[in-house]
């Protein structure tokens, strides 16, 4: 395998997971491979086994996370910036199961959230903060308000 076949597996296996989240994130088969978290613990697990493939290869010990110039030099590797890609799908994600529950809970329609989950699906942070502006609309129920956050 690749660097550039793994990049393309998981760009591609990613897209079923959102589609499930936009348009059926109420179907047993959504809540049993992606709101369960099944979904980004494979993208999870596949980060590991990225990692793994760059610090046995040949740029292993090359790059950091201690600056910029070491996070470059890091993601020279095509297994290392593979591996980075895998953590952005998979935390973007978690972010996307995150977004549903809490709108499922504040009882915000669905089809307002399909913009916010567009957008943390291509732009992550983007999509978060725009959830955060929806969450605006439908506040926690009183039961949760003391304890809810982003939580």
């Amino acid at each position: 395998m690749t660097p550039e076949l793994a990049f393309t597996i998981a760009n591609t296996l990613i897209l079923p997971a959102w589609l499930l989240l936009a348009v059926a994130p109420r179907w047993v088969v959504t809540r049993r491979l992606v709101r369960s978290g099944a979904w980004p613990l494979l993208y999870a697990a596949a980060y590991g086994c990225l990692l793994v493939v760059h610090y046995l290869g040949q740029h292993g010990g090359e790059g950091g996370f201690g600056s910029l110039a070491e996070v470059a030099a890091l993601f020279r590797d095509p297994w290392a910036l593979t591996a980075g890609w895998a953590h952005y799908l998979c935390f973007d994600l978690c972010v996307g199961i995150w977004e549903v529950r809490d709108a499922e809970r504040r009882g915000l329609p669905h089809v307002l959230l399909i913009p916010a989950l567009l957008f943390t699906f291509l732009v992550g942070p983007l999509g978060l903060l725009l959830y955060a502006g929806l969450r605006l609309l439908r506040p926690a129920p009183a039961t949760e308000v003391a304890t809810t956050t982003l939580a």
